[in-house]
């Protein structure tokens, strides 16, 4: 455990322990995550609107998708790093807070940020079930996303438009507590710096700058020499296309031509919901795995899961979407596809150390984002040569299988 330390001008709060102060840095981070995606993934609701008022097809809807997730991508790549130079409590503060007037670019500000702050305050041994937590938030982000745009079409009985303008509102509160709230490192509220910060692996270890006078080029430079960090990076990209293929294209699925109103017991505008609550569930489940049941050999974790991912939407590929079976069969394909987004953030600060996690972080997430746009027009070009939503599946499993096969090569 650490102890408080006897920085001069610094003093924390009587009877904070280390441990309440790392909980609630961690918290602090979930909690403005839980409002990001209300800015980037209530697209797939306002798709069949779109398709209604303006005879858009899929594929250019696709393609509106996929502009969105590239300047993400781009974003990531700059921001990681940023994060690294200037503290992820102002960056990710200033992206929820620009992210109510713009999106793709500055929805990039919240996510590495936050890893970040987090690589700081979490070691080694705990970083599996913080990062855990971390996506979870992520993964009811998601559900909020899909809740606000559902009462939005459905009780506010609002058009499209609406679904990007109200529910992004929430950031704004998020943002603000985040910046209230949370503090940089130990050493901002009297502690020492956490001991267990370093990398899971020797070789790794032995290549690492630690010093905090490192230049960006410095930290970029390292970061894309470590051909684990690009593996994961690799497998992670085919691990996000499944998962937006699912994010963007289950409302299409599920609400098909009579969007506006569902038959049968279940409207399945609410059957949508499992996706995202299985997501943030198998999240959970995931860190807490690879730390436990693998001993931090996060690739077991993540090819554990992407395997399940895979047969899980084979399984909803041959069921019809208004059945009482998909909600079960959805929530299992949200669990397993999402889940090793857990192993995977916390790959970042355990193969390249804590004051470069911005930087891996970022560049792991440019081509998570990258390869989720590459499959955006490609769905959506199926889609219109097909006419079967349930085609999506068959691209996830692929999808899925191929993250699965190339997260087998970073193990150590």
């Amino acid at each position: 455990m650490t102890q408080a330390s006897s920085l001069p001008g610094v003093t924390r709060a009587p009877g904070l322990s280390f441990r309440k102060a790392q909980w609630r840095m961690l918290l602090a981070a979930m909690f403005c995550y839980l409002f990001f995606y209300t800015g980037r993934q209530t697209f797939g609701f306002a798709i069949p609107g779109l398709k209604e008022e303006f005879g858009f097809s899929s594929a250019a809807l696709g393609w509106v998708s996929a502009v969105l997730l590239w300047a993400y991508a781009v974003g990531q790549a700059i921001n990681g790093n940023l994060a690294d130079k200037y503290g992820g409590r102002r960056i990710m503060t200033a992206g929820a807070v620009l992210s109510c007037g713009a999106n793709g670019y500055f929805q990039a500000l919240g996510w590495a940020p936050g890893s970040r702050l987090i690589s700081n305050w979490w070691g080694i041994s705990e970083r599996g079930r913080a990062y855990g937590l971390y996506v979870f938030a992520a993964g009811c982000a998601s559900v909020l996303s899909y809740v606000t745009s559902i009462v939005v079409i459905d009780v506010m009985h609002l058009d499209w438009r609406w679904i990007f303008r109200l529910p992004v509102l929430l950031m704004l509160v998020g943002g603000i507590v985040f910046y209230l709230l949370a503090r940089e490192r130990p050493e901002d509220m009297g502690f020492e710096p956490l001991a267990d910060t370093g990398v899971a692996n020797a070789d790794d270890a032995s290549k690492a700058l630690e010093g905090d006078t490192e230049t960006s080029w410095q930290r970029y430079k390292a970061v894309l020499k470590n051909k684990r960090l690009l593996i994961a990076a690799l497998s992670l990209g085919f691990q996000n296309a499944a998962r937006y293929g699912l994010i963007v294209w289950v409302p299409v699925h599920f609400l098909g031509v009579d969007w506006k109103s569902g038959d049968g017991m279940i409207d399945p505008k609410w059957i949508t919901i499992a996706l995202p609550v299985g997501m943030a569930v198998g999240a959970l489940s995931n860190g807490w795995i690879s730390d436990r049941l693998f001993g931090s050999k996060r690739y077991l974790a993540i090819m554990l899961y992407t395997g399940l991912g895979a047969l899980t939407s084979l399984w909803m590929w041959t069921l019809p979407a208004h059945s009482a079976v998909g909600l079960v069969a959805l929530f299992l394909c949200g669990f397993f596809v999402y889940g090793p987004a857990s192993s995977f953030w916390a790959l970042c600060p355990d193969l390249v150390g804590a004051k470069r996690s911005g930087t891996a972080t970022g560049v792991m997430n440019f081509s998570s984002y990258l390869f989720a746009g590459l499959a955006e027009p490609m769905i959506g070009s199926v889609l219109d040569a097909t006419g079967d939503t349930s085609l999506i599946f068959v691209i996830v499993l692929i999808a899925c299988s191929c993250s699965a096969l190339v997260a087998l090569f970073i193990r150590r």
